[in-house]
């Protein structure tokens, strides 16, 4: 349905535009694929959030694993069903756990630690994690974008370890462990995502 929207929309423009070339077509196409997949997406994480009565969460947890997400990457899945439901298990799911797991002093510390080393071998061996949609060529962008994922990785568990709030400290930790796992060949592989240098 989204992708008919989407080529409905590009043809729309082409014809606005003549000048348009295929290489452009590419582009365009996939940026309306963005913008009308990810919004629907967005909407129904805030929903399934509000109707579990995490909504204020589940929009710290998307803010809060954003920028990790960003730099170093994951699998997608083939279809936008696929990806809406993987996305509100992954953050509704993240923000439950903030909201009902309190972690002491003790365990913050050594799951933090626990993470950021796990974390910092995942990044090592995979990040960036690019797709064969989205692939990341240029080898300045893939160490800029690595370098990013140790520096936001580190930043946001030293934040679990000193903050006062033991919501965000959970919604840290776990959310973390689960992007560095989602950059894994195990589960691009079970995803069915190829990385992007295996393809080009």
């Amino acid at each position: 349905m989204i992708d008919k929207i989407c080529l409905f929309l590009l043809n729309k423009i082409k014809k606005e535009m003549p000048d348009v070339d295929s290489e452009r077509a590419e582009v365009i196409l996939y940026g309306l694929q963005i913008l009308i997949g990810e919004l629907p997406k967005v909407i129904i994480v805030l929903m399934v959030g509000a109707l579990l009565g995490i909504f204020k969460l589940t929009i710290l947890t998307i803010i809060i694993l954003m920028p990790y997400r960003t730099f170093s990457g994951g699998f997608h899945l083939h279809t936008h069903l696929g990806c809406i439901i993987a996305t509100t298990i992954n953050y509704c799911g993240i923000a439950l756990l903030g909201k009902y797991i309190v972690l002491g002093k003790v365990e913050t510390y050594t799951l933090a630690i626990a993470v950021w080393i796990f974390g910092v071998i995942m990044i090592k061996m995979y990040a960036p994690a690019d797709t064969e949609n989205v692939p990341i060529l240029r080898e300045s962008e893939r160490r800029q974008k690595r370098i990013l994922s140790y520096i936001t990785l580190t930043i946001g568990l030293i934040i679990a370890m000193v903050i006062n709030e033991p919501s965000i400290s959970t919604i840290l930790i776990f959310g973390y462990l689960i992007q560095s796992l989602s950059i894994t060949k195990p589960v691009y592989r079970l995803a069915k995502c190829k990385y992007g240098y295996e393809v080009y």
